[in-house]
């Protein structure tokens, strides 16, 4: 790491607030003036700290463009690269190429010009796409086993489609493997920061070690008993959906520059936000989840019929963290039991997120218990089994004692994990798991956490509507 900061303080990233003049000497460190590497166990592990206090919009990190790796970088320091790029580029995504550049200079070893940062990066990820045939199937959700199916297959293809470029380039045999293209499709999803200039963003060194907060996780949804959004709140979700909140960008002055989203205080960890994503958006790009996410999103199985009622796009019709259906999916179940006849009578009423009727509302309350009730019948376990498997995963992958795996109750479900990877082990193993395995622990305890997430907000769904169907005809009655 200190040979990572001091080479890029050599190419001109730097945490100070203003640029350092030109006759000064090169720092031995370009950090140390408003942040410091930190290590945050239970808040997603190195991350960069406030080395002082910090204010909200304060300019933290700046790295020129020189210090950024992007695929125009590279091609330029390289005439073969390039002439080899350029020829297949017509066929290529701005990702493939910058994927085939980034396992380019991997090749050069130390040779490259980014061996410092190189050797930083993480020897594996937990992207969906990382995930095997067991840790997909512990999803248990069909919508998000089959995200995961799709994000693989998608990434084999680009490979399959990229061979030839690495081949000219005379790649070696390990570097052409689908492993290998694996982790450089993760480094690029979850580090790159976007440029104007190229589609598939930039690598930034020290940019890229901060740690991800939610946008707006400091007003919404923060508590999880905060009232029912409004109606103005809830149609903005239809409007803004697609927006990304950022906390930084390419900017004139020629560098990447990165801003603290908030007031912090001398130690604390200082946050990036990547943009608004689901806890599968971000365990799909990023190898990650959180506890507690103000922009998950939990979708149910909806008939035809109810998604083609309205105009509402499908992706609009969840439930939020706190149990309460979200805008549209409340719109479109009033429309959807309200008879075909009356439908354009009462669509301007349901549109403005006016309830039709008592009866109308207590009837899609009790569809909604229904339909929660019996998703999480259908799920091979409950969000009680999830939790405890949870507490036995990270048991195990801390402990070196087999008695924990004894006394847990999980020896079936750990068994199944060894028979997956063709591993045999006695007690006197179970301290030395071999890197492998540790690593599908990792992945599999990210998988319960989502599933046991899911259960858990549609349970909330369940317990908010009973309790209008409980409200409603009191209302009714003092009304």
């Amino acid at each position: 790491m200190e040979a990572l900061l001091k080479w890029a303080a050599e190419l001109g990233v730097s945490d100070s607030p203003s640029p350092s003049p030109p006759s000064s000497s090169s720092p031995s460190s370009c950090l140390g003036r408003s942040l410091v590497v930190a290590d945050f166990p239970d808040a997603g592990g190195r991350g960069l700290a406030a080395a002082r206090d910090l204010r909200r919009s304060e300019l933290v990190l700046r790295a020129p463009r020189a210090a950024l790796l992007t695929s125009d970088r590279v091609t330029a320091d390289d005439p073969r690269i390039a002439a080899c790029v350029s020829a297949h580029r017509p066929r290529l995504s701005s990702v493939q190429i910058l994927i085939v550049c980034l396992l380019a200079e991997v090749g050069k070893g130390r040779n490259s010009v980014w061996y410092p940062y190189l050797s930083q990066l993480p020897s594996y990820y937990t992207i969906l796409a990382t995930f095997n045939d067991f840790e997909v199937e512990a999803l248990q959700v069909d919508d998000a086993i089959w995200v995961a199916q799709k994000a693989k297959s998608a990434i084999k293809s680009d490979w399959e489609d990229a061979m030839p470029l690495m081949k000219e380039l005379e790649f070696k045999p390990k570097l052409l493997m689908f492993k290998s293209w694996l982790w450089a499709f993760a480094t690029v999803s979850s580090r790159t920061l976007h440029i104007a200039w190229d589609e598939a963003g930039c690598l930034c060194p020290v940019g890229d070690l901060f740690n991800y907060a939610a946008p707006d996780d400091d007003t919404l949804l923060e508590e999880e008993d905060t009232a029912e959004l409004t109606n103005c709140q809830q149609k903005n979700e239809m409007t803004n959906s697609s927006e990304r909140l950022t906390d930084g960008g390419y900017e004139d002055s020629n560098a990447y520059c990165l801003y603290a989203r908030k007031n912090y205080k001398k130690g604390e960890q200082v946050l990036l936000g990547y943009g608004t994503y689901s806890n599968l958006e971000l365990l799909e790009h990023y190898g990650f989840l959180l506890g507690k996410n103000p922009n998950e999103k939990t979708f149910i199985e909806l008939d035809l019929d109810i998604c083609s009622v309205g105009t509402w796009p499908k992706d609009l019709m969840y439930i939020h963290p706190n149990g309460h259906p979200s805008f549209a999916l409340l719109c479109a179940l009033r429309l959807w039991s309200t008879p075909t006849n009356r439908r354009k009578a009462v669509s301007h009423q349901i549109y403005s997120g006016s309830m039709l009727s008592t009866e109308n509302e207590m009837g899609i309350m009790k569809w909604l218990i229904s339909k929660c009730e019996g998703t999480l019948q259908q799920l091979p376990t409950t969000v009680e089994f999830d939790e405890s498997l949870l507490v036995f995963l990270r048991t195990i992958q801390n402990s070196s004692n087999c008695r924990d795996v004894k006394r847990s109750g999980f020896e079936q479900e750990f068994a199944v994990f060894l028979r997956f990877h063709r591993v045999e082990l006695d007690c006197s193993g179970y301290n030395q798991l071999p890197v492998r395995l540790l690593r599908s622990l990792e992945r599999w305890e990210l998988a319960v956490q989502w599933r046991c997430n899911y259960k858990k907000t549609l349970k909330k769904c369940i317990s908010y509507c009973e309790s209008l169907v409980h409200e409603l005809p009191l209302q009714l009655n003092q009304q």
